[in-house]
């Protein structure tokens, strides 16, 4: 019927229609492909990027940290060989993690900001320790091929039930260092180390499992490696604090002599001397600005060594030093050491550039004294002018009423031999006011149109 037939205006047209049936009958998952901002999934995967190690049993693993300060491609050129050398399957395009594994054997890669991580995993025997069995059968090449880049290199054993307790009592046997360090951990287990390069260039963290739920071993080994890793690239910036004091030394000490010499009265003449050597020493702190980067990222890394082992939630062992009463009395020192030498390199900053100022502020100040004093000599040298320029004009007005007297009288004389009834000595007389009256206007006026002109001239 008409009435129920709706307006041509307002109905969509059938291919609309059938454009939004075909939309309906789409998968949810194609829909939203592409609504997703670009970085979502890489956000979203960067919570899951470094999975824990999942560890049953005995186990034998050895960690190493590569860092470079001038190969930046040796990490994934260090993988890319690994992979290709034991037969791997290839790593995920752009990514920062790799695992895999092969038989009881398997191998853990991660990379950071500034170094990566190689971590081993082989089911061990429980009556050998720290043999390095988990790194048997890497290729020597590239085993070889890590020269001068390896900053952390540490071998651990993960010990269970009675095998554990077994190894606990060869504990001092299996780390012969001066301090030993053993805390419980997580409540349900046991973690000793003695924090010392070993004959076989490896630090040592014996584990044992006394009681550990599933997956805590894997984490809890992750922890012990980044903890040791952490330490060792905040240490990074010990050498260069401790040169940079020696060069601090050295800037504040000549920074002081020349602070006394301009605080002596008379040295006006040393002030370009000492402006130039104070510029000086602030390019020589500025050059070594570039340190900050390194006490910051000392200051971050020690940040996340005691956040690492706030996550053990240790217990003491009675006899032995916990891993932070450890770290507090052996890293704090170091790591203070690193700040302390940064604010002082910021305090010599401040007080070169405030002597430079204060030295400038000098300059300036004598530099307006000379401008004042050359001012006041010209001031003088125009007055001077001026009076003589006075003189001179009163000397010319008499030169020219004598000149133009003396043209009168001549003519009057000439008049008077002509035989006109006058007499020149007495009408010359009577020129003499009114002659120098005229010059004295004329000068005044030529006068004061060269005051005028320039004034002419700027308001055109």
């Amino acid at each position: 019927m008409p009435g129920n037939k709706r307006n041509d205006a307002t109905s969509p047209p059938f291919c609309q229609i059938a454009a939004l049936h075909c939309h309906a009958r789409l998968p949810m998952h194609f829909m939203f492909s592409s609504l997703n901002h670009p970085l979502r999934d890489s956000l979203s995967k960067e919570l899951h990027a470094r999975p824990f190690l999942r560890i049953d049993g005995p186990a034998s693993l050895s960690h190493l940290a590569i860092y470079s300060e001038r190969d930046e491609e040796i990490h994934i050129r260090l993988l890319a060989t690994l992979i290709a050398a034991m037969g791997l399957p290839p790593p995920p395009p752009q990514n920062n993690h790799y695992t895999a594994k092969k038989g009881d054997w398997q191998v853990k890669w991660e990379k950071h900001t500034e170094f990566s991580t190689f971590t081993f995993v082989q089911t061990a025997a429980d009556d050998k320790f720290f043999s390095g069995v988990a790194m048997r059968d890497l290729p020597s090449s590239w085993l070889a091929s890590l020269k001068e880049c390896v900053l952390v290199a540490v071998h651990a054993e993960l010990r269970c039930g009675v095998h554990a307790k077994q190894a606990r009592e060869r504990v001092d046997e299996l780390l012969p260092g001066p301090v030993l360090v053993g805390t419980t951990v997580l409540a349900g287990g046991e973690v000793y180390c003695d924090w010392l390069v070993h004959e076989d260039h490896f630090s040592r963290f014996l584990v044992l499992d006394l009681g550990f739920r599933e997956a805590q071993a894997g984490r809890l080994i992750q922890r012990l490696f980044e903890i040791e890793t952490y330490r060792m690239m905040a240490l990074l910036a010990l050498p260069d604090a401790r040169r940079h004091s020696q060069f601090l030394g050295k800037l504040d000490a000549s920074l002081s002599v020349f602070m006394r010499r301009m605080e002596q009265p008379g040295n006006d003449h040393d002030d370009a001397y000492l402006l130039r050597e104070l510029t000086r020493l602030a390019g020589q702190l500025e050059a070594n600005a570039g340190l900050e980067t390194r006490f910051s990222a000392s200051a971050a890394y020690e940040k996340l060594v005691l956040a690492r082992i706030a996550e053990l939630r240790e217990e003491r062992i009675e006899g032995f030093p916990t891993i932070a009463e450890f770290m507090q009395r052996r890293l704090l020192p170091a790591m203070q050491t690193c700040g302390s030498v940064w604010t002082r390199h910021q305090q010599s900053a401040t007080r070169v550039a405030r002597a430079v100022d204060l030295l400038r502020t000098r300059v300036n100040l004598t530099q307006e004294e000379h401008t004042t004093a050359l001012l006041e000599g010209m001031n003088r040298t125009a007055r001077t002018q001026l009076r003589m320029q006075h003189a001179v004009e009163g000397l010319s007005v008499a030169a020219i009423s004598y000149y133009v007297l003396n043209l009168s009288g001549a003519a009057l004389r000439a008049l008077h031999a002509a035989h006109l009834s006058l007499d020149p000595d007495i009408l010359e007389g009577l020129l003499i006011l009114p002659v120098v009256a005229a010059v004295v206007l004329f000068t005044g006026r030529i006068r004061r149109l060269g005051h005028d002109e320039p004034h002419r001239l700027e308001r055109k």
